[in-house]
């Protein structure tokens, strides 16, 4: 194996890494308590947009279960990232606009992770590789 191949292996590797961690991060801490908890989170969640609670709970179900699982899979990840980033922001600057960077560190710190997995796309090691048509270029 040579440099160069050893380059292209380690990063895969590397966003292979990001996409499972930032993923099951997200699913984890936002989206299954979301999911298993929903009357709770029904009091709980913020309406910016004026959808009504269950609505905006079962968009964020979608954003915080789904698109993760989808980009940790590396199955049209750039194309889950997009809700996820969405969501960030809105969390961010509509939400809790009134959040130090200091305080909102985590939000920007996933901001970042899923706008490197959507710029970057998802890697060699990724299922939509072994997925015929357009999975292969999503």
């Amino acid at each position: 194996m040579n440099a160069s191949q050893c380059d292209e292996r380690s990063g895969d590797v590397g966003l292979l890494f990001l996409r499972v961690s930032g993923g099951l991060f997200l699913l984890c801490v936002h989206g299954m308590p979301k999911l298993l908890d929903y009357t709770a989170q029904l009091q709980l969640i913020e309406d910016p947009f004026h959808l009504g609670a269950h609505l905006t709970l079962i968009l964020a179900i979608f954003v915080e279960v789904l698109c993760p699982l989808l980009v940790v899979a590396g199955v049209l990840a750039r194309l889950a990232c997009l809700p996820i980033l969405f969501v960030l922001l809105v969390a961010l600057l509509l939400v809790h606009p009134q959040w130090t960077v200091a305080e909102g560190q985590f939000g920007w710190l996933l901001l970042i992770l899923f706008a490197t997995v959507f710029i970057a796309g998802p890697g060699r090691l990724a299922l939509n590789t072994r997925l015929p048509g357009v999975l292969r270029h999503a």
